[in-house]
């Protein structure tokens, strides 16, 4: 990519490429797991980082009840604006979303997951691709575009979330539902090497089984819980080998998938337990409706309880995340950041999904076009995201920017 404006951006870039990742060291080293869900703090510090940036910044608490109510302990949402050519101007509104929310570490690191170390041009911690880096990405795109001196119009947002890992509610769902955002479209953080035009949807249901507790000398004279619930769960898993016959249509789905992940219940060995609880995860693809889905996952569940009449079974729904669907709204999108993404990084970048769910949906839901795009390898297993060793690949990071910097500037010229 030779032209005038590229090499300009590209220069720009070049010139705070390690002041970009200093700037994504500080994140890293910052806590912000979730669960507990106790943001602020890191919401407090990547403010102060954006601000010695020079960019404004809006924050944005979410109030405590329903930070509570989403199990969290506390939430403020980031937002960055900056306007393009002069007030009169027109121009699109193009948001750029990252969460700063991240899981737990977890065992079997070899590194620390809050030192951000530097090991062969990788820097390894909790986040730093999922999905601080693009609170790095996004930043500096803007930062280069801000000092470029280019001929454009319209506004660019960073809106930085804290709430991703349990489903965006008090995220993107929050400034979006106050408001405090209208853009005409978004990005929201992804990996260099392709562009994300749909994903699964997720609904989790609570399942749980009451019976009545006896004596083990004496089960008969009790209801076993955890009996019932074992027949609901033969059942559940006999309808999961029953998804391996739906194959989605948008490539890098695959197939809908269901795992039971969480169980508890019983009160003692010697007792008859008279309550089970489980939790399970059942991915949606982008050809299902949500709503037929859960009446499907249910009806198994109720026929399988019809079996054991004495005990009482409540299904509770957690979750209902919709799917990211492909439309007409994310063509222009998303093939501007294919034709800059496969200039930038020498191979051809394509549309794909993924068989993950993210906020992005809630932006589509609103009606804003979105596609996922930003720092990181071909896949989210060779980021060790969500698992040990987490690790970023910086000289990715330099090329996202130069994408995104590059698709901000066609967008808005």
């Amino acid at each position: 990519m030779t032209t005038p404006d590229a090499d300009t951006l590209r220069h720009l870039i070049a010139e705070r490429a390690d002041a970009q990742h200093a700037f994504l060291a500080e994140l890293v080293k910052v806590p912000s797991d979730n669960p507990p869900g106790d943001c602020a703090p890191h919401a407090a510090r990547a403010a102060e980082l954006l601000e010695g940036l020079g960019h404004v910044v809006e924050r944005h608490p979410v109030p405590a009840d329903r930070v509570k109510a989403a199990g969290m302990i506390s939430v403020t949402n980031l937002i960055v604006r900056h306007r393009f050519g002069d007030e009169g101007d027109s121009g699109p509104v193009i948001a750029l979303n990252a969460h700063g929310d991240v899981v737990p570490p977890g065992e079997g690191w070899t590194r620390d997951p809050y030192g951000a170390e530097v090991v062969d041009g990788r820097m390894y911690g909790r986040g730093v691709a999922v999905s601080k880096s693009d609170f790095a990405t996004y930043a500096f795109a803007l930062d280069a575009l801000k000092r470029s001196g280019l001929p454009l119009k319209g506004t660019v947002e960073l809106h930085f979330t804290y709430d991703e890992e349990i489903g965006g509610e008090v995220g993107p769902g929050f400034i979006l539902e106050q408001g405090l955002t209208r853009p005409d479209f978004a990005l929201s953080a992804g990996f260099t090497y392709g562009v994300v035009v749909g994903h699964n949807g997720c609904l989790h249901l609570e399942v749980e089984v009451n019976g009545k507790s006896a004596h083990a000398a004496l089960p008969f004279t009790g209801i076993d819980a955890l009996e019932a619930a074992n027949h609901i769960l033969t059942a559940l898993y006999a309808y999961r080998g029953t998804l391996k016959d739906k194959v989605s249509e948008v490539a890098g789905i695959g197939s809908p998938q269901l795992t039971v992940g969480l169980i508890s219940g019983g009160i003692n060995t010697n007792v008859v337990p008279d309550r089970v609880t489980f939790r399970l995860d059942r991915r949606i693809v982008p050809d299902e409706s949500p709503e037929a889905v859960e009446d499907e996952v249910r009806q198994v569940i109720s026929d399988a309880a019809a079996a054991f009449p004495k005990a009482r079974v409540e299904v509770r729904r957690i979750l209902l995340a919709r799917p990211l669907v492909p439309s007409e709204g994310t063509t222009l999108l998303s093939s501007v950041l294919c034709r800059n993404a496969s200039a930038v990084t020498g191979e051809e970048v394509k549309e794909t999904g993924v068989p993950i769910y993210t906020d992005a949906r809630l932006y589509a839901e609103a009606g804003v076009p979105v596609v996922l795009y930003g720092a990181g390898p071909h896949t989210i297993e060779e980021a060790n995201g969500h698992r040990a060793d987490e690790n970023l690949l910086l000289s990715d990071l330099d090329k996202a920017t130069l994408v995104v910097a590059l698709t901000l500037r066609d967008l808005l010229a």
